[in-house]
């Protein structure tokens, strides 16, 4: 065997061994941590007068893997109810899981428990395409990036791969004159969600999506069914199911949150945390009028 056989022979073994292991990692919220490539929120097609500062806890469990971590979100309407720019970036992640469950993930480094100390940045802009009308409902375009700033890749808590996805939230409300119950709104959500993969494979997924809002003075009551479907089939089609009471404050917002998820997303949610309206950090000019 010549040299030039010999070296070829070795470079298709190396290569073998690359896509081998590249296809034991499934970039798919099935084989990841909870905030890897979580089935987008969406909000009640409605941008805020004022900045809105939320931060929240939240927990993980069932499934083998128990998650904790911190969320910060802000708000800023650029243009009062009509433009603002949003941005999150959960935190402080420990976690642990079974040994069924790192076998399953391939996991590395050989240790069941850990942190993630940095999260996944997400931007998005909102945009009010029609305001809601007595026959109309209101239609909002998200448009949003995800870094590839999360950690431990290698433990599967965040890819190591950037994402965005572009949605429409479309909600009309009907007006009750009832103290118990003042306000029932519907809200849709379609979409378009794609994060990288291995071997620079892209999967692309249609978002959907819908809740009902029960309100009154002082207690919203949300119910949200919600998820994307991935082409690849690896665990990336998840479907959750949320159950959501927000207390009402003048200047603040106490908030409780339930989420199941009923297909590739392993986990039971609890999460608590409260949202503040800060008039001093909302931009003083109003290009609206």
């Amino acid at each position: 065997m010549n040299d030039k056989i010999r070296y070829s022979l070795i470079i298709l073994f190396v290569s073998c061994c690359f896509i081998s292991n590249a296809q034991t990692v499934n970039y798919s919220p099935a084989y990841f941590g909870p905030n890897a490539n979580p089935v987008p929120e969406f909000t009640d097609a409605a941008i805020p007068a004022k900045t809105t500062i939320r931060l929240s806890g939240d927990y993980y469990f069932g499934f083998g893997d128990r998650t904790g971590n911190i969320v910060f979100a802000a708000e800023v309407p650029l243009l009062a109810k009509r433009v603002s720019l949003k941005v999150w970036v959960p935190m402080f992640e420990n976690y642990k899981v079974t040994q069924a469950v790192y076998d399953e993930r391939n996991m590395e480094g050989g240790e069941l428990s850990g942190a993630a100390r940095g999260g996944d940045f997400y931007v998005q802009t909102r945009i009010l395409i029609l305001p809601e009308k007595k026959y109309a409902p209101s239609i909002i375009l998200n448009s949003t990036l995800k870094t590839a700033s999360g950690t431990n890749f290698g433990q599967r808590r965040y890819f190591d791969t950037p994402g965005y996805y572009f949605d429409v939230e479309i909600g009309k409300s009907i007006h009750l004159k009832n103290k118990l119950l003042s306000e029932i709104r519907a809200v849709a959500d379609l979409g378009f969600l794609c994060w990288e993969t291995t071997g620079s494979t892209q999967n692309d997924a249609p978002m959907y999506g819908g809740k009902i809002i029960l309100s009154n003075r002082l207690i919203d009551f949300e119910n949200t069914l919600s998820g994307y479907y991935g082409w690849i089939d690896n665990g990336d089609k998840p479907l959750v199911y949320s159950s959501k009471l927000n207390f009402k404050q003048p200047n603040f917002n106490i908030f409780a949150q339930y989420q199941y998820g009923i297909n590739d997303f392993p986990y039971h949610h609890i999460q608590l945390g409260v949202a503040f309206v800060l008039s001093k950090l909302t931009p003083k000019y109003n290009l609206s009028k």
